[in-house]
């Protein structure tokens, strides 16, 4: 079900509720993926939190707080005026590093920040790299208790998040960055060694521990899991030649090296991380063990050092996670050395890849760690696909429909123009002219009856340039334009900021307005077309990734052998569950209203329309799952005369909205049951 019908709302209301009601008050984790997103759900907390107040329920010492980047988030009166980000993490962590704050118990001179020092709540909202990230759940969430509960909300794009989390990209730029990185860490060593060579030598004692302490802690659940190393590496003592310091710098510098050699390619190299470890071994004999501690030696070495302005390591920092992710895992991950940027590209500029293919990486630990996980979104489905692609076993997996007092949304399935030609973006035909005319027709039809704002997605921005190019030239934009104003979304944040701002104030006006976007994009994700905003979206074609991309073929071939996913059943449940994301801006509450419309002839195909939420599916008429433009016109236009008549509100009490007497009915109902 789309934002605005109450998810949020009700997962916090229940969890907090259980969390209350229990002594031991278990920790409430609520993941979204958009700062947006974030403070909706934190309004709706402050919400809910009042309204348990005003009904008598004492919730003392309640704490939420939400995480986002120092920038967006920081109190810090000093810190707070800073624009830059990069200027706030810089400061923050001058003022809050561990040895800072141990130094400041015995010299008050020494300035903290009191803010950091606020660890205990009972509801946390941040976004899902916090949790699935490991470079950040280090610092964030690995002190988290088993009992935690742990929301994903929004989480139809849960595998790509996990997978970009463990994806890591190398360039020729931050390999020079890199080298530059570790002369800076050879000087501070020399400084140290000549001021207080005792830092260093009380860190190789540590070392020569090895890393015993965060096992048992692991093993006492006192922290999260790190899925960079796994069980057995943690009970071992970090290998002998990168214990000590100048040792390790030595063999970055190596490590370094031998990488930018190898991007020394004219042709494209794929290849697993174990037969990239062969030929590092035979070239450096370098050993697959100390590259596996790369990321927590670099971490301890720069706590030694006192290293505050992190932004000058950000090019060694992927480089070491890059080297202990290869060295960890041997299935799951593919190494791509391209020599170009892109196939369009003609001056070298080589990019070497660490892709990860198995989402189910990032997401064990989470569901291994914790006993609680709740798994959710508006347009979760097929459900079947998630346990599959993130190898877990749901205990329930339900999808619940939608209850609205009068049919609010309208979806259509259009398959062909008012002459009867086949619609659709298949490669085939996306360039055929008459497709391209019996799109824009759809456009100005829709343009003409619809009132306000009206958003039109396309499969991919390449592919929205040339329909608009080719519009433009069929004079289908000046008809367009005698309607509504035209805006358009492009690749760049300031102008889609720019673009979707005057897109608002053309439909506050009583101009009209129409925004051209993309599947994907900022706009079909984060940005709500509520009300006068968006009462029509059109899906042009359907949203299938490139599937020319060698990193998806990867993917493709992984879950195949791995998981026995099909590549087509993949391609299909990814390019469905996208474009429900856009066809569902138009929706953003029970008292909104609007029209959804999918324009090609393969949604009216079963194996299509199976793969949309149920919210969607079984709303689409049999009559309305093969339209030509002029049916759906009509339609459209019946169905906006009906929700402009008036509509009284409180009709919704009772059924799609309960009130307090409601549910004490059905608590009353349900107790009765029980008992019978």
């Amino acid at each position: 079900m789309p934002s605005g019908t109450g998810k949020t709302v009700s997962l916090l209301s229940l969890t907090i509720a259980y969390q209350q009601f229990y002594p031991n008050k278990r920790k409430i984790v609520y993941c979204s993926r958009t700062v947006p997103e974030i403070d909706k759900a934190l309004a709706e907390l402050k919400r809910l939190m009042k309204y348990r107040a005003s009904h008598g329920s004492s919730d003392e010492g309640f704490l939420g707080v939400g995480l986002s980047s120092r920038r967006n988030l920081c109190l810090n009166p000093k810190l707070s005026k800073e624009r830059s980000g990069k200027i706030v993490d810089a400061r923050c962590r001058a003022m809050t590093s561990s040895w800072v704050r141990d130094k400041a118990k015995s010299d008050h001179s020494i300035e903290t920040c009191s803010y950091f020092e606020i660890s205990v709540a009972d509801v946390v909202i941040f976004s899902y790299h916090y949790v699935l990230d490991p470079k950040i759940t280090e610092l964030v969430s690995k002190d988290f208790s088993k009992d935690t509960i742990v929301i994903f909300d929004e989480a139809h794009n849960i595998d790509s998040t996990c997978i970009e989390a463990l994806s890591i990209d190398l360039n020729l730029e931050k390999l020079e960055a890199s080298t530059k990185s570790v002369e800076q860490l050879s000087l501070k060593i020399e400084e140290v060694k000549n001021t207080d060579a005792s830092k260093l030598q009380d860190e190789y004692n540590s070392l020569l521990e090895g890393l015993k302490e965060a096992g048992e802690a692991r093993l006492n659940d006192l922290v999260i899991e790190n899925p960079i190393l796994p069980d057995d590496l943690l009970f071992e003592a970090v290998p002998g030649n990168i214990r000590k310091a100048e040792h390790f710098v030595s063999f970055l510098k190596r490590f370094i090296e031998y990488v930018k050699a190898r991007m020394r390619v004219m042709h494209v190299v794929a290849e697993t991380t174990t037969s990239f470890l062969q030929h590092l071994k035979e070239v450096t004999f370098i050993d697959k063990k100390p590259l596996q501690f790369c990321a927590q030696r670099l971490t301890s070495l720069v706590r030694t050092l006192e290293i505050t302005d992190l932004e000058d390591y950000w090019g060694l920092q992927k480089v070491v996670a890059f080297a202990t992710l290869c060295a960890t895992y041997d299935e799951g991950f593919l190494v791509l050395f391209e020599p170009f940027e892109s196939d369009t590209a003609t001056i070298p500029n080589p990019i070497l890849n660490l892709a990860c293919l198995d989402a189910a990486i990032a997401m064990r630990p989470i569901v291994e760690r914790f006993h609680t996980v709740v798994i959710t979104s508006g347009t979760l489905s097929p459900l079947e696909m998630y346990p599959k692609m993130l190898k877990i076993r749901a205990v329930v997996m339900e999808s619940y429909t939608m209850t609205l007092t009068r049919s609010s949304f309208l979806p259509l399935i259009v398959t062909r123009g008012s002459d009867q030609v086949s619609i659709s973006s298949k490669f085939e035909v996306r360039n055929d002219p008459a497709v391209v005319r019996n799109f824009g027709n759809l456009l100005i039809e829709m343009c003409k009856t619809v009132p306000d704002g009206l958003v039109a997605f396309f499969p991919s921005y390449l592919y929205m340039e040339s329909i608009v190019a080719m519009w433009n030239e069929m004079g289908i934009l000046k008809s367009v334009y005698k309607h509504k104003l035209i805006f358009v979304e492009t690749p760049d944040t300031a102008e889609t900021s720019l673009a979707l701002e005057s897109y608002r104030k053309g439909c506050e006006n009583g101009r009209g307005a129409v925004l051209f976007s993309v599947a994907r994009g900022k706009v079909s994700e984060g940005v709500d077309f509520d009300h006068n905003y968006g009462r029509a979206v059109i899906m042009f074609g359907i949203p299938y990734q490139y599937t020319e991309s060698r990193i998806l073929k990867a993917r493709l071939e992984f879950m195949r052998e791995k998981y026995q996913i099909r590549e087509n059943d993949f391609l299909s449940f990814d390019a469905i569950r996208h474009a429900s994301q856009c066809v569902g801006r138009v929706l953003r509450g029970k008292s909104d209203y609007g029209l959804m419309l999918f324009a090609d002839k393969r949604y009216s195909r079963q194996d299509k329309k199976s793969k949309l939420p149920a919210w969607i599916s079984t709303n689409i008429l049999e009559s309305y799952n093969n339209l030509s433009t002029d049916m759906a016109v009509s339609a459209a236009k019946h169905f906006l005369k009906n929700m402009a008549q008036p509509f009284d509100q409180s009709k919704q009490i009772g059924h799609s909205l309960w009130s307090e007497q409601d549910i004490l009915q059905r608590k009353r109902i349900s107790h009765d049951s029980t008992h019978v």
